[in-house]
């Protein structure tokens, strides 16, 4: 059974959406199934792996809304074994047109089962924001992977979401988990990064993840040429991090896996 992890802080400019499509590309390249799930009306994700959401038939909105089948909805990207549910702007709408359905906080979660078993990740980069679309993904996800920015203020709006994440284990889903806390934008070569990782580490021990992703121009450039940072250019110090953090995310499940018990 696949493993359903969301990408998410309503903060903005976190790294969260470069996260979702190059840690999907990653896993991929580990030899993983992935689909990617485009929560975020901006649809930055699904253009970045080389999707155009214009041309988009179906999309995310129309399986949330009109109960397109998600398994029709998987699209091809540019990497091999990593598939998406891709995004357009008219997801914003589905936030009013869910608000007054009982179920809304689990339809997502119904989208996803049918395709749950065919992959061995499925990851939902979430939009910047606590509405009713990232409370979904919350609720549809069985650990969240918390970007945060190396820079000042970077804590800011973390108790938020974790106050969201407690709200949503309370009511919706008892045994929703935090993957880790994911250090973004990071330069060692400054005071201010170390010491935020440092304060992490302090607030949060085990939980952070070993990885830091690195402030890196590549990032930010591969997005604009419909590519992740791996295909764009492999030896950069960001797909490097990235990789880095698939094989640390792997390894972590493997630990958590029980072991088959031992003929007496």
């Amino acid at each position: 059974m696949g493993k359903i992890i969301a990408i998410a802080n309503q903060k903005g400019g976190v790294g969260k959406t470069t996260t979702a499509f190059n840690l999907g590309t990653s896993l991929a390249q580990e030899g993983k199934h992935v689909l990617l799930v485009d929560a975020d009306p901006q649809a930055n994700a699904t253009s970045g792996l080389g999707v155009d959401p214009a041309t988009c038939e179906v999309s995310i909105y129309d399986c949330l809304v009109d109960g397109y089948p998600s398994a029709d909805a998987c699209t091809a990207t540019c990497v091999e074994g990593l598939e998406i549910i891709p995004s357009r702007i008219d997801l914003v709408g589905a936030e009013v047109e869910l608000m007054n359905r009982p179920d809304r906080d689990r339809v997502l979660s119904r989208v996803l089962a049918p395709v749950k078993d065919k992959y061995d990740y499925i990851l939902i980069d979430c939009s910047p924001s606590l509405g009713v679309i990232t409370v979904n993904a919350l609720t549809a996800s069985d650990s969240v992977v918390i970007p945060v920015q190396a820079e000042y203020f970077a804590l800011e709006g973390i108790s938020q979401l974790l106050n969201t994440i407690r709200i949503i284990k309370s009511r919706l889903k008892p045994t929703l988990e935090i993957e880790g806390f994911l250090l973004t934008m990071y330069d060692a070569r400054l005071r201010l990064a170390n010491q935020i990782y440092e304060e992490l580490k302090g607030h949060f021990g085990d939980m952070v993840f070993k990885t830091v992703i690195p402030r890196n121009i590549k990032l930010s450039e591969s997005p604009s040429h419909g590519l992740p940072v791996m295909l764009y250019d492999p030896d950069s110090r960001g797909s490097i991090a990235y990789i880095q953090l698939a094989r640390e995310l792997i390894q972590r499940h493997r630990k958590r896996q029980p072991r088959a018990a031992t003929p007496s």
